[in-house]
């Protein structure tokens, strides 16, 4: 089993995922001037996991649409709109370790597992 996967990315000025999908997220942005942080003002762009929606509330109410955000709540539009941060790209996610699909429920877990490690069956 080859363990390695390819990632294919989408330019996000071109297409956006489907609502409530997982994605890695490649972020554009400028460091803030915080003390231990690279010079301010440098620039940045980095990968980080994001989920897309179509209409995310933050904390203090404000409604945002067609825009990702992660596991802080931090939200993040696409490339080209008002956003200190935003989206270049995204990708799917891969699919798990020797399948084909990214979700395996039940009692197929596993084996799925058992699989993808290339062991025999549990004794």
């Amino acid at each position: 089993m080859n363990p390695n996967t390819v990632v294919t990315w989408v330019d996000a000025r071109e297409r956006l995922p489907e609502p409530g999908m997982p994605v890695p997220a490649a972020i554009t942005g400028r460091y803030p001037a915080q003390p231990g942080t690279p010079p301010p003002g440098e620039e940045f762009w980095l990968v980080r996991p994001m989920v897309f929606t179509d209409r995310y509330f933050t904390e203090d109410g404000t409604e945002h649409r067609d825009c990702f955000f992660d596991s802080d709540g931090v939200v993040r539009l696409p490339y080209g709109l008002d956003s200190e941060e935003t989206v270049t790209h995204w990708s799917e996610l891969p699919t798990l370790p020797g399948g084909t699909t990214h979700l395996v429920l039940g009692d197929d877990v596993q084996p799925a597992q058992r699989n993808a490690w290339g062991a025999g069956p549990a004794v």
